[in-house]
């Protein structure tokens, strides 16, 4: 449904030398450098599926959002959105799309919700009986029934942008682009939006795009993901990839019975095991091969006195910025 080929975009932006005689002389004579935002980006996302877009800030990820909905033109390179050329603005294409940006409103504040949804009925001609029907599920989805008649202005930062999320879903989109949909949020209210995503994506099958700085987000909806870096792709693959390839060992966490053991007898065990990492006041923390889990797990449990153990998988924040700093170098 998106199919993204050698994009690439580049800004013109002046320079100039600091002081009261670089700014005159920029008066007369301005100097420009080129500022790659996009690199040859190479993507695509299928129906039904949520692609997570993940970098840091300056990395490209609203830039290629904004190409793929259309409010910017790429300097190079191709991109299909169901079949069509987001820059064309084909009525066709905006009528079957939705853009949710965390930072920026499209309800109107001094209005309560239900008004400006009435405007969007309008604008995207919804029938009357699949309006009332989206309406519905939405509201009821998202738990904002009570809030649709109340001034956006006096609602919660969490209640605004569930009505956010209404106002660009009311028109059943089939290509959804999140940009930071949960930026500012409490996680009461985070959780809530990613569970109404993955009931919304069930229900209709959309292609999504998902940009966020929260790694909960990308874990919760996505299965695969692509990371970016000044304009580039470092990665593009799957989450479970991700730990296999680069977190290729787990951490099993023992906590020891008090008084049934001595240091140098768990201290020799545990390195047939794998790896000690740590062993202070009865925990021992061993770094073993992922394939190797069950078994080391079994041999602990038969020949430690243990109380308590659990296994740990790495962060995938710090593997995604571990990928970041591979591409870099």
């Amino acid at each position: 449904m998106i199919e993204v080929k050698e994009i690439s975009k580049e800004f013109k932006v002046s320079v100039k030398e600091p002081g009261l005689k670089g700014s005159i002389k920029s008066l007369f004579k301005r100097e420009y450098i080129i500022k790659h935002a996009l690199k040859k980006v190479n993507l695509h996302v299928k129906e039904g599926e949520i692609l997570g877009l993940i970098g840091s800030n300056g990395a490209g990820k609203t830039t290629l959002v904004k190409i793929l909905s259309g409010i910017i033109h790429a300097s190079s390179g191709s991109a299909k959105v169901l079949g069509i050329d987001p820059w064309s603005r084909d009525n066709n294409l905006r009528s079957q799309m939705a853009l949710i940006m965390g930072q920026k409103a499209q309800v109107w504040w001094d209005l309560p919700a239900l008004d400006s949804f009435l405007l969007l009925q309008e604008i995207y001609q919804i029938p009357q009986s699949v309006y009332k029907k989206n309406i519905a599920f939405l509201a009821d989805s998202l738990g904002v029934k009570d809030q649709l008649k109340t001034q956006v202005r006096k609602l919660s930062l969490g209640e605004r942008m569930k009505v956010e999320l209404m106002a660009a879903l009311l028109h059943n989109p089939k290509v959804v682009y999140l940009d930071e949909p949960t930026i500012g949020l409490d996680l009461t209210a985070q959780k809530a939006i990613r569970h109404f995503l993955l009931a919304y994506q069930k229900e209709f099958k959309p292609a999504m795009i998902l940009t966020s700085h929260y790694m909960d987000d990308i874990e919760k909806l996505c299965k695969r993901i692509v990371i970016m870096r000044e304009g580039s792709v470092v990665y593009n693959g799957s989450l479970s990839e991700v730990r296999s390839q680069y977190a290729p060992e787990k951490i099993i966490n023992v906590n020891l019975k008090q008084d049934e053991w001595s240091f140098e007898d768990v201290s020799t065990f545990a390195k047939k095991l794998g790896t000690i990492t740590s062993f202070e006041e009865g925990v021992l923390r061993i770094k073993v091969n992922r394939d190797e889990v069950a078994k080391s797990c079994q041999l602990a449990l038969e020949n430690l006195p243990v109380q308590d153990l659990n296994i740990e998988s790495a962060d995938i924040g710090d593997l995604v910025e571990k990928i970041m700093l591979k591409g870099k170098q």
